[in-house]
């Protein structure tokens, strides 16, 4: 192996669900030796790519599709403070979560729809009232742990509220 595909994969084991554009970045190599080292590992089955709502993240071959999963929609922000939230204070219904958080209720229910869909949270009913709760609290903390969220995504999760802020106002 290269020196520099070790450099690639070496990153991404460092960084589980990082992204494409990010590894570059990361590493300080073109575009193009990014594509193609990553190309060279996800064949070899040293990496394991994801995508996820847009992006493609990529991993360790020992996660597990859901782990995957979890690991991309914790690297937004946004998700990442909800999850928290939960993690502190389930179950709460999702206008105290865009309350507690001062989000939009349309970006809280847009991240709670994935969160449901990835089978990280659920949606159940308390005393006729819908409440959110997580699925698997402990391995959520532990994912959690894995992965800290990268500058890029917390300035894209910013634009997206100031955008739905602008559209609610």
């Amino acid at each position: 192996m290269s020196e520099t595909r070790a450099r690639v994969r070496n990153c991404i084991y460092d960084n589980p669900g990082i992204h494409f554009n990010a590894v570059g970045r990361k590493l300080d190599i073109a575009t193009g030796q990014t594509q193609y080292h990553l190309r060279k590992l996800t064949r070899a089955e040293k990496v394991t790519k994801e995508g996820v709502y847009g992006r493609t993240h990529y991993f360790p071959p020992t996660f597990s599709e859901w782990e995957r999963g979890v690991i991309a929609l914790l690297r937004r922000e946004t998700s990442r403070e909800i999850v928290l939230l939960l993690l502190r204070a389930a179950p709460l219904p999702p206008a105290e979560i865009a309350d507690r958080l001062d989000l939009a209720r349309s970006t809280v229910e847009w991240h709670l729809s994935r969160l449901v869909e990835y089978e990280i949270a659920e949606k159940r009913t308390r005393a006729n009232e819908l409440v959110i709760t997580l699925t698997e609290d402990e391995e959520i903390y532990r994912l959690l742990r894995e992965i800290e969220p990268r500058l890029v995504d917390r300035v894209v999760d910013r634009f997206s509220r100031f955008a739905d802020d602008l559209l609610d106002g």
